[in-house]
């Protein structure tokens, strides 16, 4: 059932040249592009049709990959009959895109507070571009519902600018991602529920491949596996920044056998804010930091104290600050091996100058369920048998009258269980603040994972600065640490910090 691609040309006795790593074929499809006179085809019952000038390919890590390994032609044969047996990989996808206009981004930073530039896609003029095959990683991990449904497609959207650009200066492009964390054939996790969203986006057709399922090649960035990937491409593209924390075969592997090997537009605008905003913030320079434990945002609070002229704690971390302090907490969350952190963390702020807000009053809950009896106590009130599960009013006052006199802010983190209704009202301030604050010109960040979710609930997304499509890759760069995905990149001229 496969011939030819757009990306790279095969006859039937080519199938051997990647025997050690078999995959499954693309199922005959038709891609109709715009203002095209006729489909472009893959059936081996015929001559395949000349491609359009700009097509684009995409696929999924965990997918099986056509041009890997094509299976012997017979045109009557069905295209489940020619299905090999799958690698072990992540998720892959396969589909045709189209163009859009550039997008120049200085590109600065890779890991800590100093910066290394990285060459980007807009470093490359139309003639790097022009026929060449793209190897773009993308990450399109996004969240479906119980019948499939995206639910949040901030990652698509994302992805799209480098997609289109890339198309647009005549490359031809696989674009690759993963989706969850599959151990096994797991229908959940098939990356068919993004067609028809990027199908909307893109305004073609969209087809995708079978997957195959298995992590072992791809996440232990074995060196083979990693070749094979590039020898489909003349170059590599990463714009994957919430994987950009991990050395795998698609994110760091590739970058050793293919040249040039650079950042997307999210990956660098990611990195504009991320490093560059936060290491030459225009001041006073804020940061909010909430989450339930102290030892998950260790790193980022410690690494904030160097940069901060504010800083704002909430969620359940501050239950162990109070216990810190000697306050009794009821029965909120507290970390007991942490008490000697969370004081040394508060003697730091003091001693760097840096304004430490904890919360002066709490909304507490009798359970941990959003039917919960809740009241609001000051904060060295919690009684037993209580729980505290949100910031009060009169801390949402400080933390807005704080949050007012500052030129950049980065959030991330909750400040209370907002998944319950009784419990959001600290979080949705602290979203609906920093929307106002951008109004007036403050450089907003939201440094990915809950805050994301709390500012798309707010409705107020779409007015901040940048909104991170990062989790552990934005807390491990706001920790100071490399990103091997970004590490592995061609550099550019150095921009200092």
């Amino acid at each position: 059932m496969y011939t030819n691609s757009p990306l790279l040309s095969h006859t039937p006795n080519s199938t051997s040249y990647f025997s050690s790593y078999p995959f499954s074929i693309f199922l005959a499809l038709e891609l109709q592009w715009p203002q095209q006179p006729h489909p472009q085809r893959f059936l081996c019952s015929q001559p395949p049709i000349p491609p359009p000038p700009v097509p684009l390919a995409l696929a999924h890590p965990f997918t099986s990959h056509p041009l890997l390994h094509p299976p012997p032609c017979a045109s009557a044969q069905p295209a489940s009959a020619a299905l090999v047996s799958p690698p072990l990989i992540h998720y892959w996808l396969f589909m045709l895109l189209p163009e859009l206009g550039h997008l120049g981004l200085l590109v600065r930073g890779s890991e800590g507070w100093f910066s290394m530039a990285k060459k980007s896609v807009g470093d490359l003029t139309a003639a790097d571009l022009k026929g060449k095959k793209v190897f773009l990683r993308a990450d399109l991990n996004v969240p479906l519902d119980d019948n499939q449904n995206i639910t949040d497609d901030t990652r698509i959207r994302a992805a799209i600018p480098t997609i289109k650009h890339l198309i647009q200066n005549g490359a031809k492009v696989l674009l690759t991602s993963h989706l969850g964390r599959p151990k096994g054939v797991t229908p959940k996790f098939s990356l068919a529920p993004l067609v028809p969203r990027l199908s909307e986006l893109l305004g073609i057709q969209v087809v995708k491949a079978d997957d195959s399922i298995g992590p072992d090649e791809e996440e232990k960035n074995d060196p083979e596996f990693a070749k094979k990937l590039a020898s489909l491409a003349d170059l590599y593209v990463n714009d994957a920044f919430g994987t950009a924390h991990r050395a795998h075969a698609s994110t760091e592997g590739v970058t050793k056998f293919l040249k040039p090997s650079v950042a997307g537009f999210l990956l660098q605008k990611e990195l504009d804010y991320l490093v560059g905003a936060v290491s030459n913030p225009k001041r006073p320079f804020a940061a909010i930091v909430g989450g339930s434990k102290v030892s998950s945002k260790i790193g980022v609070i410690e690494s904030l104290l160097e940069k901060v002229d504010i800083l704002l704690l909430g969620g359940g971390m501050i239950f162990t600050f109070y216990k810190a302090q000697g306050l009794s907490v009821g029965s909120s969350l507290v970390e007991e091996d942490k008490l000697g952190l969370a004081t040394s963390l508060l003697e730091k702020a003091k001693a760097k100058g840096v304004s430490l807000l904890l919360p002066t009053d709490v909304v507490i809950a009798d359970k941990f369920a959003p039917d919960a009896n809740s009241q609001i106590v000051s904060a060295s009130a919690i009684p037993d048998g209580w729980m505290g599960l949100d910031i009060g009013p009169d801390s949402i006052k400080t933390f807005n009258d704080a949050l007012a006199t500052t030129k950049t802010v980065i959030w991330n983190g909750p400040m209370g269980v907002f998944e319950f209704e009784k419990f959001a009202a600290g979080t949705e301030a602290v979203a609906k603040k920093l929307a106002e604050l951008s109004g007036q010109g403050v450089t907003t960040i939201i440094g990915g994972g809950d805050s994301v979710a709390a500012v798309e609930k707010v409705g107020v997304a779409d007015v901040m600065s940048h909104i991170s499509t990062g989790g552990g890759a934005s807390l491990e760069l706001l920790e100071g640490k490399q990103l091997p995905g970004v590490l592995a990149l061609d550099e550019a001229t150095p921009v200092p910090v």
